[in-house]
Protein backbone atom coordinates (compact mmCIF):
# COMPACT_ATOMS: atom_id res chain seq x y z
CA UNK A 1 0.00 0.00 0.00
CA UNK A 2 1.37 3.70 -0.86
CA UNK A 3 2.88 4.74 2.13
CA UNK A 4 1.47 8.32 1.10
CA UNK A 5 -1.91 7.41 2.45
CA UNK A 6 -2.20 7.04 5.87
CA UNK A 7 -4.34 3.71 7.26
CA UNK A 8 -6.89 6.49 8.64
CA UNK A 9 -7.68 7.95 5.52
CA UNK A 10 -7.69 4.82 4.04
CA UNK A 11 -10.46 3.24 6.24
CA UNK A 12 -12.83 6.30 5.32
CA UNK A 13 -11.60 6.22 1.48
CA UNK A 14 -12.89 2.67 0.54
CA UNK A 15 -16.45 2.91 1.78
CA UNK A 16 -16.25 5.96 -0.09
CA UNK A 17 -14.78 4.65 -3.04
CA UNK A 18 -17.31 1.96 -2.72
CA UNK A 19 -20.16 4.38 -2.42
CA UNK A 20 -19.39 6.44 -5.72
CA UNK A 21 -19.36 2.96 -8.02
CA UNK A 22 -22.65 1.99 -5.74
CA UNK A 23 -24.55 4.47 -8.09
CA UNK A 24 -24.22 2.75 -10.90
CA UNK A 25 -26.54 -0.87 -8.84
CA UNK A 26 -28.15 1.61 -7.29
CA UNK A 27 -29.76 3.55 -10.80
CA UNK A 28 -30.02 0.06 -12.29
CA UNK A 29 -31.52 -2.19 -9.52
CA UNK A 30 -33.39 -0.13 -7.04
CA UNK A 31 -36.08 0.31 -9.92
CA UNK A 32 -36.71 -3.16 -11.26
CA UNK A 33 -39.92 -4.20 -8.52
CA UNK A 34 -41.19 -0.82 -10.24
CA UNK A 35 -40.96 -1.88 -13.91
CA UNK A 36 -44.44 -3.00 -14.30
CA UNK A 37 -45.70 -0.07 -12.07
CA UNK A 38 -43.72 2.62 -14.11
CA UNK A 39 -44.92 1.10 -17.26
CA UNK A 40 -48.98 1.30 -16.65
CA UNK A 41 -48.21 4.92 -15.07
CA UNK A 42 -46.56 6.35 -18.43
CA UNK A 43 -48.98 4.13 -20.80
CA UNK A 44 -46.47 1.53 -22.41
CA UNK A 45 -45.58 -2.10 -22.23
CA UNK A 46 -43.55 -3.59 -19.81
CA UNK A 47 -40.58 -4.36 -22.53
CA UNK A 48 -40.48 -0.56 -23.17
CA UNK A 49 -39.77 -0.03 -19.74
CA UNK A 50 -36.71 -2.85 -20.02
CA UNK A 51 -35.64 -1.11 -22.89
CA UNK A 52 -34.41 1.79 -20.41
CA UNK A 53 -32.21 -0.94 -18.82
CA UNK A 54 -30.29 -1.53 -21.96
CA UNK A 55 -30.29 2.22 -22.70
CA UNK A 56 -28.75 3.05 -19.16
CA UNK A 57 -26.16 -0.07 -20.49
CA UNK A 58 -25.47 1.83 -23.31
CA UNK A 59 -25.21 5.05 -22.08
CA UNK A 60 -22.74 4.33 -19.16
CA UNK A 61 -20.35 2.45 -21.69
CA UNK A 62 -20.45 4.98 -23.92
CA UNK A 63 -19.46 7.52 -20.89
CA UNK A 64 -16.70 5.51 -19.86
CA UNK A 65 -15.34 5.37 -23.44
CA UNK A 66 -15.54 9.24 -23.12
CA UNK A 67 -14.58 10.43 -19.52
CA UNK A 68 -11.79 7.57 -19.45
CA UNK A 69 -8.73 9.40 -21.21
CA UNK A 70 -10.39 12.85 -19.54
CA UNK A 71 -10.04 11.61 -15.95
CA UNK A 72 -6.01 11.13 -16.70
CA UNK A 73 -6.03 14.90 -17.59
CA UNK A 74 -7.49 16.79 -15.16
CA UNK A 75 -7.59 14.38 -12.37
CA UNK A 76 -10.04 12.07 -10.49
CA UNK A 77 -11.37 14.62 -7.48
CA UNK A 78 -12.72 17.35 -10.24
CA UNK A 79 -14.21 15.02 -12.25
CA UNK A 80 -16.01 12.79 -9.63
CA UNK A 81 -17.45 16.20 -8.83
CA UNK A 82 -18.78 17.09 -12.34
CA UNK A 83 -20.32 13.17 -12.43
CA UNK A 84 -22.03 13.75 -9.33
CA UNK A 85 -23.51 16.56 -9.81
CA UNK A 86 -25.29 15.95 -13.09
CA UNK A 87 -25.74 12.06 -11.93
CA UNK A 88 -28.66 14.15 -9.00
CA UNK A 89 -29.68 16.47 -11.96
CA UNK A 90 -30.82 14.13 -14.00
CA UNK A 91 -32.43 11.59 -11.81
CA UNK A 92 -34.10 15.06 -10.09
CA UNK A 93 -35.64 15.18 -13.67
CA UNK A 94 -36.58 11.59 -13.92
CA UNK A 95 -38.68 11.63 -11.11
CA UNK A 96 -40.76 14.06 -13.10
CA UNK A 97 -40.84 12.30 -16.46
CA UNK A 98 -44.48 11.14 -17.87
CA UNK A 99 -43.53 10.00 -20.91
CA UNK A 100 -41.70 6.66 -21.40
CA UNK A 101 -39.17 8.20 -24.38
CA UNK A 102 -38.46 11.23 -22.01
CA UNK A 103 -37.84 8.77 -20.01
CA UNK A 104 -35.30 6.71 -21.67
CA UNK A 105 -33.55 10.23 -23.17
CA UNK A 106 -32.93 10.88 -19.23
CA UNK A 107 -31.87 7.30 -18.35
CA UNK A 108 -29.02 7.98 -21.06
CA UNK A 109 -28.23 11.06 -19.38
CA UNK A 110 -28.01 9.91 -15.93
CA UNK A 111 -26.24 6.79 -16.92
CA UNK A 112 -23.69 8.76 -19.48
CA UNK A 113 -23.12 11.61 -16.23
CA UNK A 114 -22.80 8.55 -13.33
CA UNK A 115 -19.77 7.09 -15.85
CA UNK A 116 -17.83 10.62 -14.81
CA UNK A 117 -17.97 9.72 -11.19
CA UNK A 118 -17.27 5.99 -11.14
CA UNK A 119 -14.24 6.12 -13.74
CA UNK A 120 -12.11 7.23 -11.19
CA UNK A 121 -12.20 4.83 -8.82
CA UNK A 122 -10.01 2.49 -10.08
CA UNK A 123 -7.25 4.47 -10.94
CA UNK A 124 -6.98 5.40 -6.83
CA UNK A 125 -7.40 2.16 -6.01
CA UNK A 126 -4.50 1.27 -7.87
CA UNK A 127 -2.69 4.14 -6.42
CA UNK A 128 -3.17 3.17 -3.37
CA UNK A 129 -2.45 -0.85 -3.30
CA UNK A 130 -0.27 -0.89 -6.35
CA UNK A 131 0.75 -4.81 -6.50
CA UNK A 132 -2.30 -5.86 -4.35
CA UNK A 133 -4.85 -3.77 -6.48
CA UNK A 134 -6.63 -7.30 -7.10
CA UNK A 135 -7.41 -7.34 -3.05
CA UNK A 136 -8.48 -3.25 -3.39
CA UNK A 137 -10.51 -3.84 -5.96
CA UNK A 138 -11.88 -6.96 -4.21
CA UNK A 139 -12.61 -4.46 -0.85
CA UNK A 140 -14.44 -2.19 -2.67
CA UNK A 141 -16.59 -3.98 -4.72
CA UNK A 142 -17.66 -6.00 -1.00
CA UNK A 143 -18.67 -2.99 0.25
CA UNK A 144 -20.26 -1.64 -3.06
CA UNK A 145 -22.32 -4.80 -3.30
CA UNK A 146 -24.21 -3.95 -0.20
CA UNK A 147 -26.44 -1.23 -2.72
CA UNK A 148 -27.53 -4.41 -5.30
CA UNK A 149 -28.36 -6.44 -2.44
CA UNK A 150 -30.46 -3.67 -0.61
CA UNK A 151 -32.01 -1.88 -4.10
CA UNK A 152 -34.37 -4.03 -4.99
CA UNK A 153 -36.07 -4.14 -1.06
CA UNK A 154 -35.50 -1.08 -1.18
CA UNK A 155 -37.48 -0.20 -4.16
CA UNK A 156 -39.97 -2.63 -3.29
CA UNK A 157 -40.50 -0.64 -0.22
CA UNK A 158 -40.79 2.85 -1.51
CA UNK A 159 -43.30 1.72 -3.43
CA UNK A 160 -45.15 0.50 -0.77
CA UNK A 161 -45.33 3.89 0.79
CA UNK A 162 -44.77 6.14 -2.24
CA UNK A 163 -44.83 6.32 -6.24
CA UNK A 164 -42.16 5.01 -8.22
CA UNK A 165 -40.74 8.63 -8.73
CA UNK A 166 -39.85 8.47 -5.43
CA UNK A 167 -37.37 5.96 -6.03
CA UNK A 168 -35.21 8.69 -8.27
CA UNK A 169 -35.38 11.16 -5.53
CA UNK A 170 -34.05 9.48 -3.26
CA UNK A 171 -31.03 8.56 -6.12
CA UNK A 172 -31.20 12.40 -6.52
CA UNK A 173 -30.15 12.44 -2.81
CA UNK A 174 -27.83 9.76 -2.57
CA UNK A 175 -26.10 11.52 -5.25
CA UNK A 176 -25.70 14.91 -3.47
CA UNK A 177 -24.95 13.29 -0.17
CA UNK A 178 -21.79 11.30 -1.63
CA UNK A 179 -20.54 14.48 -3.87
CA UNK A 180 -20.49 16.57 -0.06
CA UNK A 181 -18.31 13.60 1.44
CA UNK A 182 -16.21 13.49 -1.84
CA UNK A 183 -15.41 17.43 -1.36
CA UNK A 184 -14.35 16.87 2.23
CA UNK A 185 -12.56 13.20 2.02
CA UNK A 186 -11.51 12.10 -2.22
CA UNK A 187 -7.79 12.45 -2.04
CA UNK A 188 -6.22 12.82 -5.93
CA UNK A 189 -3.42 11.32 -7.30
CA UNK A 190 -0.85 11.75 -9.57
CA UNK A 191 -2.14 12.70 -13.13
CA UNK A 192 0.24 11.66 -16.41
CA UNK A 193 -1.13 14.85 -18.68
CA UNK A 194 -0.87 13.53 -22.93
CA UNK A 195 0.65 16.55 -24.98
CA UNK A 196 -2.24 15.54 -27.27
CA UNK A 197 -5.42 17.65 -27.39
CA UNK A 198 -9.05 16.69 -28.73
CA UNK A 199 -9.90 13.67 -30.82
CA UNK A 200 -5.66 13.11 -31.14
CA UNK A 201 -5.80 12.42 -27.06
CA UNK A 202 -8.48 10.31 -27.62
CA UNK A 203 -6.99 8.21 -30.05
CA UNK A 204 -3.49 8.14 -28.31
CA UNK A 205 -5.43 7.04 -24.67
CA UNK A 206 -7.23 3.93 -26.68
CA UNK A 207 -4.46 3.02 -28.93
CA UNK A 208 -1.75 2.67 -25.79
CA UNK A 209 -4.09 0.42 -24.14
CA UNK A 210 -5.85 -1.84 -27.17
CA UNK A 211 -2.48 -2.14 -28.45
CA UNK A 212 -0.66 -4.15 -25.67
CA UNK A 213 -0.98 -7.78 -26.36
CA UNK A 214 -0.34 -8.97 -23.20
CA UNK A 215 -3.76 -7.45 -21.75
CA UNK A 216 -5.86 -8.59 -24.14
CA UNK A 217 -6.91 -11.62 -22.97
CA UNK A 218 -7.82 -9.82 -19.59
CA UNK A 219 -10.04 -7.59 -20.85
CA UNK A 220 -12.05 -10.11 -23.16
CA UNK A 221 -12.23 -11.70 -19.94
CA UNK A 222 -13.56 -8.69 -17.86
CA UNK A 223 -16.01 -8.50 -21.11
CA UNK A 224 -17.28 -12.05 -21.42
CA UNK A 225 -17.88 -12.32 -17.52
CA UNK A 226 -19.58 -9.10 -17.23
CA UNK A 227 -21.98 -10.43 -20.36
CA UNK A 228 -22.91 -13.17 -17.92
CA UNK A 229 -23.85 -10.76 -15.35
CA UNK A 230 -25.94 -8.59 -17.04
CA UNK A 231 -27.69 -11.90 -18.60
CA UNK A 232 -28.63 -12.32 -15.38
CA UNK A 233 -29.62 -8.88 -14.00
CA UNK A 234 -31.76 -8.03 -17.37
CA UNK A 235 -33.75 -11.51 -16.77
CA UNK A 236 -34.23 -11.83 -13.72
CA UNK A 237 -37.33 -9.67 -12.73
CA UNK A 238 -38.63 -11.99 -15.73
CA UNK A 239 -37.78 -15.63 -14.81
CA UNK A 240 -38.02 -14.82 -10.64
CA UNK A 241 -41.77 -12.54 -11.34
CA UNK A 242 -43.10 -13.72 -14.60
CA UNK A 243 -41.51 -17.15 -15.11
CA UNK A 244 -42.16 -18.34 -11.45
CA UNK A 245 -45.17 -15.92 -10.55
CA UNK A 246 -42.98 -14.83 -6.72
CA UNK A 247 -44.12 -11.69 -5.18
CA UNK A 248 -41.70 -8.44 -4.66
CA UNK A 249 -40.70 -8.83 -1.43
CA UNK A 250 -39.61 -12.73 -2.15
CA UNK A 251 -37.98 -11.21 -5.21
CA UNK A 252 -36.06 -8.59 -3.08
CA UNK A 253 -34.70 -11.94 -0.81
CA UNK A 254 -33.77 -14.37 -4.05
CA UNK A 255 -32.08 -11.21 -5.48
CA UNK A 256 -30.60 -10.57 -2.18
CA UNK A 257 -29.33 -14.44 -1.73
CA UNK A 258 -27.33 -13.65 -5.18
CA UNK A 259 -25.86 -10.66 -4.65
CA UNK A 260 -24.55 -12.44 -1.03
CA UNK A 261 -22.89 -14.77 -3.04
CA UNK A 262 -21.05 -12.44 -5.35
CA UNK A 263 -19.93 -10.41 -2.04
CA UNK A 264 -18.80 -13.66 -0.65
CA UNK A 265 -17.00 -14.44 -3.65
CA UNK A 266 -15.33 -11.18 -3.34
CA UNK A 267 -14.64 -11.62 0.17
CA UNK A 268 -12.79 -14.91 -0.22
CA UNK A 269 -10.41 -12.53 -2.75
CA UNK A 270 -9.05 -10.52 -0.78
CA UNK A 271 -8.35 -12.97 2.13
CA UNK A 272 -6.80 -15.42 -0.98
CA UNK A 273 -5.33 -13.46 -3.41
CA UNK A 274 -2.45 -12.19 -1.35
CA UNK A 275 -0.71 -15.19 -0.92
CA UNK A 276 -1.47 -17.03 -4.58
CA UNK A 277 -1.99 -14.05 -7.15
CA UNK A 278 -4.77 -12.92 -9.60
CA UNK A 279 -3.63 -15.10 -12.19
CA UNK A 280 -4.42 -18.24 -10.54
CA UNK A 281 -7.47 -16.82 -8.23
CA UNK A 282 -8.93 -15.95 -11.49
CA UNK A 283 -8.61 -19.39 -12.83
CA UNK A 284 -10.63 -20.89 -9.43
CA UNK A 285 -13.01 -18.60 -10.21
CA UNK A 286 -13.24 -20.16 -13.74
CA UNK A 287 -13.54 -23.39 -12.91
CA UNK A 288 -16.35 -22.63 -10.34
CA UNK A 289 -18.20 -20.84 -12.72
CA UNK A 290 -18.36 -23.55 -15.48
CA UNK A 291 -19.71 -25.96 -12.89
CA UNK A 292 -22.46 -24.28 -11.78
CA UNK A 293 -23.35 -22.47 -15.00
CA UNK A 294 -23.54 -25.92 -16.48
CA UNK A 295 -25.56 -27.08 -13.31
CA UNK A 296 -27.89 -23.71 -14.07
CA UNK A 297 -28.32 -24.63 -17.96
CA UNK A 298 -29.18 -28.22 -17.18
CA UNK A 299 -31.86 -27.59 -14.40
CA UNK A 300 -33.15 -25.03 -16.88
CA UNK A 301 -33.34 -27.64 -19.20
CA UNK A 302 -35.29 -29.63 -17.26
CA UNK A 303 -37.23 -27.50 -16.10
CA UNK A 304 -36.78 -27.48 -12.47
CA UNK A 305 -38.58 -25.56 -9.44
CA UNK A 306 -36.93 -22.13 -9.24
CA UNK A 307 -35.05 -22.91 -5.74
CA UNK A 308 -32.40 -25.48 -8.08
CA UNK A 309 -32.38 -21.80 -10.15
CA UNK A 310 -31.64 -19.75 -7.33
CA UNK A 311 -29.31 -22.40 -6.07
CA UNK A 312 -27.22 -22.60 -8.96
CA UNK A 313 -27.22 -19.34 -9.88
CA UNK A 314 -25.56 -18.48 -6.02
CA UNK A 315 -22.09 -20.06 -7.01
CA UNK A 316 -22.24 -18.88 -10.40
CA UNK A 317 -22.13 -15.30 -8.65
CA UNK A 318 -19.89 -15.85 -6.67
CA UNK A 319 -17.54 -17.09 -9.58
CA UNK A 320 -18.02 -13.85 -11.69
CA UNK A 321 -17.07 -11.89 -8.86
CA UNK A 322 -13.90 -13.58 -8.26
CA UNK A 323 -13.24 -14.13 -12.20
CA UNK A 324 -13.84 -9.74 -12.60
CA UNK A 325 -12.10 -8.33 -9.59
CA UNK A 326 -9.03 -10.57 -10.86
CA UNK A 327 -9.19 -10.05 -14.91
CA UNK A 328 -9.96 -6.32 -14.05
CA UNK A 329 -6.72 -5.66 -11.28
CA UNK A 330 -4.41 -7.95 -13.97
CA UNK A 331 -5.69 -4.56 -16.59
CA UNK A 332 -4.52 -1.99 -14.17
CA UNK A 333 -1.46 -3.13 -12.93
CA UNK A 334 -0.27 -2.85 -16.78
CA UNK A 335 -0.91 0.63 -17.23
CA UNK A 336 -0.14 2.84 -14.13
CA UNK A 337 0.01 6.12 -16.58
CA UNK A 338 -3.36 5.59 -18.50
CA UNK A 339 -5.77 3.74 -15.37
CA UNK A 340 -8.99 6.23 -16.72
CA UNK A 341 -8.63 4.87 -19.68
CA UNK A 342 -7.72 1.26 -18.90
CA UNK A 343 -11.49 1.61 -16.64
CA UNK A 344 -13.09 3.03 -19.94
CA UNK A 345 -11.90 0.34 -21.55
CA UNK A 346 -13.09 -2.29 -19.61
CA UNK A 347 -16.35 -0.48 -18.72
CA UNK A 348 -17.20 0.57 -22.28
CA UNK A 349 -16.79 -2.97 -23.03
CA UNK A 350 -18.58 -4.50 -20.02
CA UNK A 351 -21.18 -2.21 -20.08
CA UNK A 352 -21.72 -2.22 -23.93
CA UNK A 353 -21.94 -6.03 -24.07
CA UNK A 354 -24.12 -5.97 -21.35
CA UNK A 355 -26.34 -3.56 -23.59
CA UNK A 356 -26.84 -6.21 -25.72
CA UNK A 357 -28.56 -9.04 -23.54
CA UNK A 358 -31.88 -7.55 -23.83
CA UNK A 359 -31.79 -7.24 -27.53
CA UNK A 360 -30.46 -11.06 -28.06
CA UNK A 361 -33.12 -12.21 -25.13
CA UNK A 362 -35.71 -10.43 -26.89
CA UNK A 363 -34.24 -12.58 -30.28
CA UNK A 364 -34.68 -15.51 -28.48
CA UNK A 365 -37.95 -15.43 -27.53
CA UNK A 366 -37.44 -16.05 -23.91
CA UNK A 367 -40.59 -18.39 -22.35
CA UNK A 368 -38.25 -20.46 -20.00
CA UNK A 369 -35.26 -20.33 -17.76
CA UNK A 370 -33.50 -21.74 -20.83
CA UNK A 371 -32.09 -18.93 -22.86
CA UNK A 372 -30.40 -16.59 -20.08
CA UNK A 373 -28.83 -19.58 -18.39
CA UNK A 374 -27.61 -20.70 -22.11
CA UNK A 375 -26.17 -17.32 -22.41
CA UNK A 376 -24.57 -17.44 -18.44
CA UNK A 377 -22.69 -20.18 -19.38
CA UNK A 378 -21.74 -19.41 -22.99
CA UNK A 379 -19.97 -16.28 -21.30
CA UNK A 380 -18.36 -18.77 -18.30
CA UNK A 381 -17.10 -21.02 -21.77
CA UNK A 382 -15.95 -17.88 -23.55
CA UNK A 383 -13.87 -16.51 -21.00
CA UNK A 384 -12.10 -19.79 -20.02
CA UNK A 385 -11.39 -20.26 -23.93
CA UNK A 386 -9.68 -16.98 -23.83
CA UNK A 387 -7.45 -17.87 -20.59
CA UNK A 388 -6.66 -21.02 -22.15
CA UNK A 389 -5.17 -19.46 -25.36
CA UNK A 390 -3.43 -16.84 -23.08
CA UNK A 391 -2.39 -19.64 -21.14
CA UNK A 392 -0.47 -21.80 -24.51
CA UNK A 393 1.16 -18.44 -25.42
CA UNK A 394 2.57 -17.85 -21.81
CA UNK A 395 3.47 -21.39 -21.97
CA UNK A 396 5.11 -20.97 -25.73
CA UNK A 397 6.97 -17.96 -24.90
CA UNK A 398 8.66 -19.65 -21.31
CA UNK A 399 9.94 -22.25 -23.81
CA UNK A 400 11.63 -20.19 -26.39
Amino acid sequence: MDASVSSFNTRILLPLLASIVAITPLAIDMYLPAMLVIANDLQTSMPNVQISLSIYLAGYSLGMLFFGPIADQIGRRKLAKIGLTLFGASSLALAFTTEIHAFWILRAVQAFTGAAATVVVPGIIRHIYQKNTAKGMSYVSMIMMIAPLLAPSIGSLILGVSLWSTIFLVLAAYSFIILAFVQVYLIDIPIHTNEKKGLALFFDSYKIILSNKEARADILSSMFVSFGFFCFLTSVPFVYLDLFKVSEQLFGVLFAFNVMALMFGNFLNTRIVPRIGSRKMLYYGLICGLLSGGALLTFSLLHMPLYYIVASIAPLMMSLGITASNADSLILMKFEKNTGTATAVIGTLRFGSGALVGPLLAIMHAKSAVPFSSLMFSAVVLTVLVQWFHYLKDKKNASL
